[in-house]
């Protein structure tokens, strides 16, 4: 900055600096409301909730438990079917709570297994249709 030295200097650099002060006003208040906003806890619950939507970590997760939990539901009625007894249900909470655990630790071997498990059926539906085209019955 220049050295100011005369009067109309003088006035133009107060001009300058009390515009300049009111910019920074202006952006001071802007990052106040902005701090201010984020602090509350509505916002603070919704912007966590947002990050952990956003996790492909935690999707993967929250998917992997889903599918252990429906596995081992489904293995829980299938193995206590419609008895009442004590100690099937008794065996079948604990049938449930182990698959449930297995599939949710393992959900890569899980679905490698599922992938193999559906190529080998969907191999077999290939190669019948494959047959069936070659043999035409009407010969």
């Amino acid at each position: 900055m220049e050295p100011i030295k005369t009067q109309h200097e003088l006035r133009a650099a107060i001009l300058r600096l009390e515009y300049q002060q009111a910019e920074e006003g202006k952006a001071l208040k802007e990052q106040f409301q902005t701090a201010y906003n984020s602090v509350k806890p509505a916002n603070i619950i919704l912007n966590t909730l947002k990050d952990l939507g956003d996790s492909d970590f935690i999707k993967d997760g929250i998917l992997n438990t889903s599918v252990g939990f429906g596995t081992g539901y489904l293995s829980k009625m299938l193995f206590q079917g419609v008895v009442n007894s004590p100690i099937k249900k008794l065996l079948g909470s604990a049938l449930m709570f182990g698959i449930t655990n297995v599939v949710a630790k393992n959900p890569d071997s899980i679905k490698a297994m599922a992938k193999k498990i559906f190529n080998l059926f969907g191999s077999h539906s290939n190669e019948e249709v494959n047959e069936t085209e070659k043999s035409d019955p009407y010969e």
